[in-house]
């Protein structure tokens, strides 16, 4: 009878790792995950890709449009969304995971806000609910900016227009990207013109802006927020080591702050500022790693931080 020795039981625990890094098919090394072209999307994109290409596999970001975000996911030829904001996403994910074809991973961050917003000068002279709007129609230009098009928030803002809701009937959404509104934003704040725009947390927004939310429009936007990782149907099962480091894979406020005000305030590169974060936070890799393996079967965090 074999003698089962402490060699022999580390021995086996080695295999047993090695086994299920290995138990992936040669499809999981490469990972896709869409990029909507929002800040706080680049800063999880960013850490997950660090994460994975530590652990060697080969994270590609793919920059689409929220619709064929989802329909990419649909039909298997996106990996992972981490930016599915609830719950202002809700149309999609009604449309896709309650019904089955995309599969939702876990809620990685929590307590946030987006819905409509005014620089603190025009919340302070009445405009505090979506119903003011209308009052100061002319001081706003009757303009909302909004940001990319096909973005959940701006249906809801369309809608609220189309609808006539808040005697918003006459106003028009101005879709840009999320840097061209913002740059909107400053122009009128150095100007101390009215604006009202698109607003949430995590986003540095609210740290460069003397800025408050609306109340009133929780039919569209909710009172408060959530963010999922989603994945294409079955790819936590077919893929199990990064499905693991999805679930692990959840963030705080305080974290993304930091990182996007490096970057759009600092001037650091998305990349580095995450390496900075990391580097000075070294005991999260314990907890995003836990239970997952290197694909050549080794340690995990000793060959994640080999990396940074």
């Amino acid at each position: 009878m074999m003698r089962f020795t402490p060699i022999l039981a580390g021995a086996l625990l080695g295999l047993t790792a090695t086994a299920h890094a290995n138990e992936e098919p040669a499809s999981c090394a490469r990972v896709s995950l869409a990029d909507p072209g929002w800040s706080d999307i680049a800063v999880t994109n960013g850490i997950a890709s660090l994460l994975l290409d530590g652990l060697g596999y080969k994270a590609e970001l793919r920059t689409l449009s929220i619709p064929i975000i989802f329909a990419g996911l649909q039909k298997g030829q996106v990996d992972v969304f981490l930016g599915n904001w609830m719950p202002a996403g809700k149309n999609d994910y009604e449309k896709y995971v309650e019904t089955g074809e995309i599969d939702k991973v876990v809620e990685n961050l929590g307590g946030t806000e987006y819905t409509l917003a005014v620089p603190t000068y025009a919340w302070n002279e009445g405009v505090k609910t979506f119903a003011d709007l209308d009052k100061y129609a002319d001081r706003f230009g009757n303009r909302i900016y909004g940001i990319g098009a096909g973005s959940p928030a701006n249906g809801y803002i369309q809608e609220m227009i189309n609808k006539d809701e808040f005697g918003l009937g006459d106003w028009k959404l101005v879709e840009s990207s999320e840097q061209a509104m913002m740059v909107q934003v400053g122009r009128a704040v150095r100007k101390k013109d009215f604006v009202v725009f698109l607003g949430w947390t995590p986003h540095p927004m609210n740290v460069q802006y003397d800025m408050k939310y609306l109340k009133g429009g929780e039919k569209y936007f909710g009172e408060s927020g959530s963010v999922n990782t989603l994945a294409r149907k079955g790819y936590t099962t077919q893929c199990p080591n990064v499905g693991k480091l999805l679930t692990n894979l959840t963030f705080t406020q305080d974290m993304e702050n930091t990182i996007m005000d490096q970057v759009l305030n600092k001037g650091a590169r998305n990349d580095a500022a995450i390496r900075d974060w990391l580097k000075a936070n070294p005991e999260v890799l314990d907890k995003w790693l836990d239970g997952v393996n290197a694909r050549d079967g080794s340690e995990a965090v000793a060959a994640v931080k080999a990396k940074l």
